[in-house]
């Protein structure tokens, strides 16, 4: 639909072979590689034989491509390189490092040109007719000859070969590829090539018609005089030996022949004719006596077993003794020059095989494995034999008794029994002669095979080569006129043939704008490829077509991928019936009607080869025959509807009832004469055949392809009637096509007499044609002996660009409303076809160019065929309405309207067929439903929803097939602007970013979000730049700040949305790093007022309904407090932020805002501090079910204290579960309920090390003066003590790695339970638990400590422990929570299952093994920060697999419909049905890890 830049993306993945796969592109576009997930963060190279800019093509010549990086660092989503199509051919790529480990092909179409003014003429414009050269008499004849193709529209024909014709007169059957057919030269002239190029030039500018023809690569006429002179250029009995037991054969079936022909056999039941199955059975068994057992063939297989029993005596006297290690079978070594009897067998293998055994025993033994061994060869001669019995039968009964074959009559010697298999320049000759010419290297070099085809075989493999026994079991359908080739694998191996070849394609090349590759299919690839290379050299616009017999789409495009074809050519003579043959049309080419529009920038997706859709090729039977006359017209008019290149060949169109064979025919064709009468049958204009009515749909078929419409809809109104529909994207017209099919004699088979009305949507604005096929007064059909003559009997009534009230064919219904055209048929009779030209109606057609006008916003492309209403002057654009939204309301707009995605999933696929799409068809609904839910929003979302409205009032008035197309055009434009207008208030690191980056930056405002009712408590009036609202209830005015929701579905709303854990996790990543700084202290702020005990809530539920029953929260907020300190700009000053106390003091309840003085942010700070050095001991308020009704009642005591000697913060109890790993068993039936399944009670390792960074970090804030306090002062045992940050931050230091570090020393004395060591070289995950053993399990959690607190590791120790970590806990997309080593793993949660089972029941397993996404990040941190330390050699590994886990998180955040990072997995990578499908921390870390990258 649009032009301009087009660039297309090639994934590249590790292992992907795609030669099978075919990648079109047009010159002009850009084509981009990237790497996909398997190949990022790899050392990767792209090499292609695509030549740089000024260099010459040359397929051996790979270069290597430079990469490109967008964002210039981070990830490798966005990097790529790419080539600009400029050259027209087949080009191949591949990738990997220091081995290919993928690669594939790319077709670049050519740029076809016509006329003087060169224009530009499309594949998809093509028309082309066939024409055998010879039946153009000489050449000063043929304009008047040629001239029917350009009279009936055509513009491109395409002769058979113009060279000399070998000794059967067969069109591809040549003598000598250098030179002219002579019979093209009248008497007196001596034409030349350059007059034929003078002539196809000609026909270029002048008729702007292009000429193309054949070139054969797979054989040559048998009487080729060059090839009497180089026979090593065929399959020849001395360059081929072991061919001798099929020419052997072939030549006794000639003599056979001979017999049958003399009657020799009459006696025997077998005269020369051959009419019945009786006879055929005669022929069976004298085949077996008189030829194949007469041969004795299986001797060319055999040994000499008396001369090999003795050469191996004479080896054993010699006393030799060879070792070979196993015990080998004795094989033939077949005789390299296959003489009888003269194979031999390994003498070494046979002597140990044997052992010390006595010479005489080891010799009989030998001569009984080569009686064995040559009554196996006996049997696999035999079964050839069986096989050549059966082919030669077969072909006997299709080629003498078969209906529908060319009943040869009897056996002479003009037709024998069986075509020669080999050439046989010799007099006649005995069977005992033939086999001493055999001998003569003289003689047997002009002994060649003949080519043909073999049904069903790999059209890969060579038939004639070595290994392949074709010949000898009369599998070859053989051309007896033809030779074949024999190339060898490279020029040298026959310098004369490749040299004469290359010479013959340059000539043609040279004269032709393009060229049909004949019998391409069993064409040696490697010729064709250098051949059409050097083609391309004298042409660079080469046009290749080729006919394929390979029954596979994979096959077929592996062809067309190593020699770069245009176009495959189709037949609509393979279709059956009318069904199939409309099926074709749709294969074959274009859109489906009201597709969506495609980005110029897109994923390069697999093509079908572009098609030639002929109606018939020039080598089948004729249509006439096998369906009816009255076919002719509506067939070729459902051909000439298919969006590709369609055609013909010369005698379709003037009814010729007969097939003009390539071999027997030699007739000229007739000349144009427009005033020639039916009767003249050397001569023929647009009243002969069907050729008026050709006219028409060619020049509509190249009309269509011309102006765009490129969309396609093939209805079947009845068995017989096919309707197709071809539509142009932005003009919105059409063209409505009816056929009436005649496959049946409408004069000898009932047709049904009524076709049901047909409704086409739009207005009628006139019928292109209506045209019959109609019997006229005339001679009936008698074949001329000179001319090639039609059937004068039948020609075609055509009236064009008519009104629908002129139609003789069809009436207007009364049904016709202003959408809607009712169309009955009266006189659409077998081969009658009518083309109707439709627009919308006049009101469609202006709603449509009011939308486009509006559409242009997004794209100017749009402006073709815009309007303005100048009812709509207040419209404003999309985007200035856009960049009024705060990211709190792209919240709403994204993601809470949900709409926008379905169709991001359906475009690409053009997935009209979707039930999204059929909603759109069927009704408003939707379209309402988006307008309506932003207009209930309010505010700036109401103005973005009024938009909306005002645009949809045009696409509810235009037809509904072309709504989900114009739907998603509106979609995709508002969602583009938003998500521009998103980024523009990010921070740099997001608009500078990659993809990658600015989709996980996405989720940042999927996240957060302010609901109906306010998530976070109130903020201290007192605090400037807070968001407030009217509530819609009260009137009152509220504020209205940004909360960050945990995961969704499930912790979205209510109460459920905010949990302490989860936001401080997720603040750093989603609100800092993406530059929404007030929002984030508004967060720290509002959780700090609802401090109590010196905890912050787990669940927050307003404040008034939170529980702090976590241990963590109240570190990770000091984390985030950090860092918000670090990365905003003047951060600090939050620290003076005044804090609102909901509880202000422990046991208080909730006080209204305002009652309570505020107190500054680090005051706060301190609380927490002193209350943990203190020690935290409480019981949780309303402790019992109707707060938790599966937790035991100790569970509910809660504790966190400080240990005096070591600085850990410690405390939870074997009954609740104070961390991130918070599951509470639920299951009465495994009696778990009310039991944590991981209690991590102790100290917790991640927690030690957010309680070191924020010990460290308020030390230097001390220290700097922006913390007035240096100590906690605490209270014990009746005194006050005090504890400086420095010497806190002291302890643990010095501790950490004392008590936390699993030693690979047993006798270390750090190490008090040895016994309970799993895994060496790593830290525990807690120390003090009240079950030792879970100190030692393995987790991801002390990944966590080292990138908040890395100096409490030692580096060598770090990198071992993260090494295992790498290699037992790291997934697809996620950590495992427990080592799959440990006995309690379980990788899979099922929240649902109650059973019996104590470790899984009700989910009792979900940190016990599934695969979390957060500790992924906060691993990949730790790797890239001691790589570092362990230099660049580590650090450029760990870049590696940093970028390869990115690039799975990657592809999934790319495929996943909610647009984010899930929860968790199961066991490796396993879709997990009760995760949440997007959580905010396993966004956040991923993007802090990127951040770090």
């Amino acid at each position: 639909m649009f032009h301009g830049k087009q660039t297309r993306v090639l994934l590249l993945n590790d292992m992907e072979r795609l030669e099978h796969t075919l990648f079109r592109l047009e010159q002009g576009f850009e084509l981009q590689f990237r790497l996909g997930p398997t190949l990022q963060g790899k050392r990767v190279h792209v090499h292609t034989n695509y030549p740089a800019p000024g260099k010459k093509f040359v397929s051996s010549s790979f270069r290597q491509l430079d990469w490109v990086n967008p964002s210039g660092r981070e990830d490798d989503s966005d990097k790529y390189c790419k080539l600009d199509l400029e050259i027209a051919g087949s080009y191949q790529y591949y990738f990997g490092n220091e081995v290919r480990t993928g690669g594939g092909y790319i077709v670049v179409d050519p740029v076809l040109r016509i006329g003087h003014e060169r224009k530009i003429l499309p594949l998809d414009c093509i028309t082309v007719q066939t024409y055998l050269a010879k039946c153009l008499g000489p050449l000063d004849e043929w304009l008047d000859r040629l001239r029917v193709a350009k009279e009936t529209g055509y513009n491109m024909i395409h002769f058979t070969p113009l060279q000399k014709l070998g000794a059967s007169r067969s069109c591809y059957s040549i003598a000598d590829q250098l030179e002219l057919n002579p019979d093209f030269s009248p008497p007196g002239k001596n034409y030349t090539w350059m007059d034929v190029g003078n002539l196809t030039e000609k026909i270029k500018k002048e008729w702007s018609m292009l000429c193309i023809t054949d070139v054969v690569y797979n054989h040559t006429a048998a009487n080729s005089k060059w090839l009497r002179l180089h026979p090593e250029c065929g399959y020849n009995l001395v360059n081929s030996p072991y061919l001798k037991p099929a020419w052997l054969l072939d030549r006794a079936l000639w003599h056979f022949s001979c017999a049958v022909a003399d009657g020799k056999y009459s006696d025997s039941g077998l005269p020369p004719l051959i009419e019945n199955d009786k006879r055929i059975n005669i022929l069976r068994g004298l085949l077996w006596m008189e030829v194949f057992s007469q041969l004795k063939l299986w001797e060319f297989l055999q040994v000499n077993v008396e001369k090999a029993v003795e050469q191996f005596r004479k080896v054993l006297q010699a006393g030799n003794v060879f070792q070979l290690e196993g015990k080998p079978k004795l094989k033939v070594i077949q005789d390299s020059q296959y003489r009888r009897f003269s194979n031999t067998v390994d003498m070494q293998l046979a002597l140990e095989i044997n052992g010390p055994k006595s010479i005489q025993e080891c010799c009989d033994w030998f001569k009984m494995s080569l009686e064995e061994l040559n009554v196996e060869c006996y049997k696999e001669m035999h079964s050839h034999h069986e096989k050549a019995i059966n082919c030669i039968v077969g072909t006997v009964c299709y080629e003498r008794l078969a209906a529908d074959g060319p009943q040869l009559g009897p056996v002479t010697r003009t037709n024998p029994l069986v075509t020669r298999y080999f050439t046989f320049p010799f007099e006649d000759m005995t069977m005992e002669q033939e086999n001493q010419l055999m001998q003569n290297p003289n003689d047997a070099c002009h002994l060649l095979a003949h080519n043909g085809w073999v049904m069903g075989d790999d059209p890969l493999r060579n038939f004639a080569e070595p290994g392949c026994n074709v010949y000898l079991r009369r599998e070859l359908v053989c051309w007896g006129d033809s030779v074949k080739l024999r190339y060898g694998d490279k020029p040298e191996d026959c310098s004369y043939l490749w040299a004469h070849m290359k010479k013959y394609t340059e000539i043609t090349a040279k004269h032709f704008s393009g060229v049909r590759l004949d019998n391409c299919h069993s064409t040696p690839l490697h010729v064709a490829e250098a051949m059409l290379s050097a083609a391309r050299v004298v042409k660079p616009n080469l046009y290749v077509i080729a006919e394929l017999f390979t029954g596979s789409e994979q096959l077929d495009n592996f062809f067309v991928n190593r020699l770069g074809i245009t176009s495959l050519i189709r037949e609509a003579m393979s279709a059956g019936d009318s069904h199939e043959e409309g099926r074709l049309v749709y294969r074959f080419g274009g859109e489906p009607v009201g597709s969506f529009i495609q980005p110029n920038l897109r994923p390069l997706v697999p093509s079908v080869a572009h098609a030639m859709f002929l109606d018939v090729t020039h080598d089948n039977e004729c249509p006439i025959q096998i369906r009816s006359v009255y076919d002719a017209l509506p067939s070729t008019a459902i051909v000439s509807m298919a969006c590709c290149a369609s055609g013909s060949t010369r005698g379709y169109d003037e009814l010729v009832p007969h097939q003009i064979s390539v071999v027997k025919e030699e007739r000229l064709y007739p000349k144009w004469n427009p005033d020639a009468l039916p009767s003249s049958v050397g001569e023929v204009n647009l009243q002969t055949g069907i050729m008026a009515g050709k006219l028409a749909l060619n020049k509509l078929h190249q009309d269509l392809a011309e102006k765009g419409f490129t969309q396609v809809y093939v209805d079947q109104l009845d068995e017989d009637t096919v309707a197709v529909t071809r539509h142009c994207p932005s003009t919105h017209q059409s063209v409505v096509t009816v056929s009436r099919t005649a496959f049946k004699n409408p004069e000898t088979q009932q047709y049904r007499e009524h076709i049901a009305p047909m409704y086409i949507p739009g207005k009628i604005k006139e019928v292109i044609l209506e045209a019959h096929t109609v019997e006229r007064k005339a001679e009936s059909y008698v074949k001329d002996e000179r001319y090639i003559n039609g059937m004068p009997k039948y020609t075609v009534e055509i009236r064009e660009h008519i009104q629908l009230k002129d139609s003789e064919i069809v009436k207007q219904g009364d049904a016709t409303t202003e959408f809607v055209e009712e169309i009955f048929f009266e006189k659409l009779t077998p081969g009658s076809v009518i083309a109707f030209r439709v627009s919308l109606d006049p009101n469609s057609q202006k709603m449509v160019g009011y939308l486009r006008n509006q559409l242009s916003q997004f794209n100017r492309l749009y402006k073709s065929g815009s309007l303005t209403d100048s009812n709509a002057c207040c419209f404003k654009l999309c985007g200035s309405l856009m960049s009024k939204l705060t990211l709190a309301e792209m919240n709403v707009l994204l993601f809470c309207c949900d709409d926008w995605f379905p169709v991001t999933v359906i475009r690409p696929k053009n997935d009209l067929g979707h039930p999204f799409c059929d909603n759109l068809r069927q009704g408003d609904w939707m379209i309402d439903y988006v307008s309506s839910r932003l207009m209930n929003k309010g505010g700036a979302l109401r103005e973005v929803g009024k938009w909306f409205s005002a645009v949809f009032i045009y696409l509810k008035h235009i037809p509904r097939y072309l709504v989900p197309c114009y739907f998603d055009a509106i979609i995709v434009g508002a969602y583009a602007t938003a998500v521009d207008a998103v980024f523009n208030q990010m921070s740099s690191f997001v608009q500078n970013g990659s993809t990658l980056v600015k989709q996980l930056a996405l989720g940042s405002v999927q996240m957060c979000g302010v609901g109906r009712v306010p998530a976070l408590p109130p903020l201290s009036p007192e605090l400037e730049d807070v968001p407030v609202r009217l509530n819609s209830v009260t009137k009152q005015e509220e504020q209205c700040c940004v909360s960050l929701a945990a995961g969704l579905p499930h912790f979205s709303t209510g109460i459920f949305r905010c949990w302490g854990r989860d936001t401080f996790i997720a603040l750093r990543g989603l609100m800092l790093l993406t530059g929404r700084y007030l929002e984030a202290r508004n967060i720290i702020l509002a959780f700090a007022g609802t401090m109590r005990h010196g905890l912050i809530p787990n669940l927050l539920g307003q404040g008034v309904a939170a529980r702090y029953n976590c241990r963590d929260a109240v570190w990770w907020w000091l984390q985030c407090i950090q860092d918000y300190c670090n990365i905003v700009p003047n951060g600090t000053d939050i620290l003076m932020c005044p804090v609102s106390r909901m509880y202000p003091t422990d046991d208080s309840d909730a006080q209204p805002l305002g009652t309570v003085h505020d107190q500054p942010l680090y005051v706060v700070i301190q609380e927490a501090m002193q209350c943990h050095m203190q020690g935290v001991e409480f019981r949780e308020r309303n402790a019992g079910p109707q707060i938790d009704h599966n937790m035991r009642d100790e569970g509910f005591n809660v504790e966190a204290k400080v240990n005096p000697q070591t600085g850990f913060v410690y405390g939870g109890n074997r009954f609740n579960c104070g961390t991130w790993m918070d599951k509470m068993g639920e299951s009465h039936k495994a009696h778990n309920r009310g039991v944590p399944a991981t209690p991590r009670d102790g100290s917790a390792v991640e927690i030690v090390g957010l309680c070191k960074s924020a010990v460290r970090w308020l030390r230097t804030m001390n220290e700097n003066g922006n913390f007035p306090y240096s100590s906690v002062t605490i209270h014990r045992d009746g005194t006050e003590q005090s504890v400086s940050y420095k010497e806190w931050n002291q302890r643990i230091q010095e501790n950490f790695e004392r008590f936390f570090y699993v030693s690979d020393d047993p006798a270390d004395p750090n190490e008090l339970n040895p016994e309970l060591v799993h895994k060496k070289c790593i830290y525990k995950d807690s120390y003090g638990a009240s079950s030792p053993w879970c100190d030692y399990q393995l987790r991801p959690n002390f990944t966590i400590a080292m990138v908040v607190a890395p100096e409490l590791f030692t580096v060598q120790r770090a990198w071992k422990a993260l090494e295992i970590v790498e290699k037992k806990l790291l997934g697809p997309l996620g950590m495992k929570t427990l080592d799959p080593d440990d006995l309690v793993y379980c990788g899979i949660y099922d929240n649902s299952l109650d059973n019996d089972d104590y470790s899984c029941a009700k989910g009792f397993n979900y940190h016990q093994g599934p695969e979390w996404l957060w500790p992924v990040g906060y691993f990949l941190r730790a790797k890239l920060y001691f790589a570092k330390k362990m230099g660049q050699e580590k650090y450029n590994e760990s870049v590696y697999l940093v970028k390869n886990v990115l690039s799975r998180l990657y592809t999934h955040l790319e495929r996943s419909p909610w647009k984010g990072l899930p929860e968790l997995t199961n066991e490796n990578g396993q879709y997990c049905p009760f995760s949440c499908e997007t959580q905010a921390w396993s966004m956040a870390t991923v993007l802090e890890a990127l951040y770090d990258l």
